[in-house]
């Protein structure tokens, strides 16, 4: 299984290719910007995210750093 995640956002989806899963998660972020636009909040959600408006455009958060980390999985939690 593949997580796409638009952290700005905080907008996920899945899929079982990287490719299905960014595709999904394009559908996501569009029908959850479409939702706040609808409830008359996508402004403030997109600056709470950190987008800024210049010449008409929206300019994204800048991205500092990205680490990908992996860690152990206790025995007990691991058990389904």
């Amino acid at each position: 299984m593949f997580v796409a995640y638009a952290r700005e956002l905080d907008v996920s989806s899945c899929a079982g290719t990287p490719e299905k899963a960014k595709k999904n998660l394009l559908e996501a972020v569009g029908l959850f910007l479409e939702e706040a636009e609808r409830m008359g909040t996508l402004s403030q959600i997109l600056r709470e995210a950190g987008y800024r408006k210049r010449r008409q455009k929206l300019q994204g958060p800048k991205l500092v750093s990205l680490r990908k980390v992996s860690l152990p999985l206790l025995l007990e939690h691991a058990k389904t």
